[in-house]
């Protein structure tokens, strides 16, 4: 068994030339657990592992393949759940009670389906920032790089009792260092504030109103009611309207209630495999021409507005440089929209439909919805569905099988991207129809 601990699968930096797998890798199936609010503490059947095994198999399934089959495993246990939030342990030493309960290992998931020919793991992929990006993307140089032929990717993000960032530094009597800027006013401001002091700068700069995010907030929830799986579909089905989010209740200005995602209980489970294999199997195969990942540094303690337009500048010319493509190449944009302060960013650095600096938030005034013109974001991301991180990559396979039910777009859809996290540290990937 090969266990990757490195960074060497990365593509973080220009120059890089076109991805040598390029088609030759191809996501073949996925499967989503059930979603909750919380894990409730209790039930065992509502833990992450629970859940990730109940994704997993899906998953399997979807790509009609067999436990004997996959051969590798990824997942992220340091980002599925925010393990600084809640009292520790959930149960006395000497048990291990995290792996299987708010996390999940690739050991844990290899033992629990009872899988037997595993000759890779993976359980060291960045944390909660770009996990799910980076866990299909080293899916994917591993199976490119022969390091194992059909790989398992599970991503879980879950949501304990307790408010974020309750413990650890939090919980001290002292705060030390550049926390000493955002631990007292709690998790959102460590978190979000860097990205809504750009969002006032590009507003500043380009004469816009914080009011103008009301249309994309409207066409998020409107595109993530129409996720059969999602939060709000299951739980709280009604649109939202522009007069909704403007009276909605500021969690720091700018950044309103309604313009935040919801953590949730769920896990999502993909598998990776070469081309020529996914071409045999169940559904039809999505064929990977790229990923890319972001980490640029910044000067202080948050970046400027200039410092996250070149780090996603240079993520698009990442991306267009490794999949061979343009602008005008991208049918499925799904970026990323944690908080819709900064999703603009991407939107504006690959130039989707044409869209140039500071012209974004016109964009959303126009016709964003999947039967218009400008079918942004068909997802509902995760301000749509709730805080997965994983919908923005399921509907961008769904839209390129064309089985994405009533968010199926209605022009051109041979290619599709989608990213996560943040504008300065963030992963993407190129998908497609075909192989080249």
């Amino acid at each position: 068994m090969v266990s990757q601990r490195d960074t060497s699968w990365m593509r973080s930096r220009e120059g890089l030339g076109v991805w040598k797998h390029r088609g030759k890798v191809a996501a073949a199936g996925w499967g989503v657990s059930d979603m909750d609010r919380r894990w409730d503490g209790t039930s065992l059947d509502k833990t992450l592992g629970a859940y990730a095994v109940a994704a997993s198999k899906r998953a399997i399934e979807d790509a009609g393949l067999k436990l004997d089959d996959i051969d590798g495993v990824v997942t992220t246990p340091d980002a599925q759940v925010n393990n600084t939030w809640a009292p520790r342990p959930f149960f006395a030493p000497p048990y291990n009670s995290e792996d299987g309960i708010t996390n999940v290992t690739p050991e844990w998931l290899t033992k629990q389906l009872g899988l037997k020919n595993i000759k890779y793991t993976c359980g060291s992929v960045s944390g909660i920032a770009n996990g799910v990006a980076e866990c299909i993307s080293v899916a994917a140089q591993a199976v490119g790089d022969g390091l194992c032929k059909i790989a398992l990717v599970n991503y879980g993000m879950g949501n304990i009792e307790g408010r974020y960032g309750q413990s650890g530094p939090n919980a001290a009597d002292e705060i030390r260092g550049n926390a000493v800027f955002s631990n007292p006013w709690g998790y959102q401001a460590g978190a979000a504030m860097p990205y809504l002091i750009v969002f006032k700068q590009y507003c500043r700069k380009y004469g816009k109103s914080v009011d103008a995010l009301a249309p994309f907030a409207v066409n998020q929830r409107r595109n993530g009611l129409m996720v059969p799986w999602g939060y709000y579909s299951q739980h709280e089905p009604y649109q939202i309207t522009v007069e909704d989010y403007l009276s909605s209740r500021y969690v720091e200005e700018p950044l309103r209630v309604l313009d935040a995602d919801r953590p949730v209980n769920s896990s999502c489970s993909f598998i990776i495999t070469t081309a020529e294999r996914a071409r045999a199997m169940k559904q039809k195969p999505v064929y990977i021409l790229n990923h890319c990942q972001t980490r640029y540094p910044t000067r202080s303690t948050a970046p400027t507005l200039e410092e996250s337009n070149e780090a996603t500048d240079s993520l698009a010319r990442m991306m267009w440089e490794g999949s061979g493509l343009g602008p005008k190449d991208v049918d499925v944009f799904n970026p990323y929209d944690g908080y819709l302060q900064f999703t603009q960013e991407f939107l504006e650095a690959f130039q989707w439909h044409g869209v140039k600096r500071g012209e974004s938030l016109d964009f959303y005034a126009d016709d964003i919805r999947v039967e218009g013109t400008h079918p942004f974001c068909p997802s509902g991301g995760n301000n749509g569905t709730g805080r997965t991180r994983y919908g923005l990559f399921t509907d961008s396979i769904e839209q390129l099988r064309g089985t994405a039910g009533k968010r199926q777009i209605r022009l051109r859809c041979e290619t599709a991207l989608a990213g996560c996290t943040v504008p300065t540290s963030n992963g993407f990937i190129m998908f497609s129809k075909h192989p080249s």
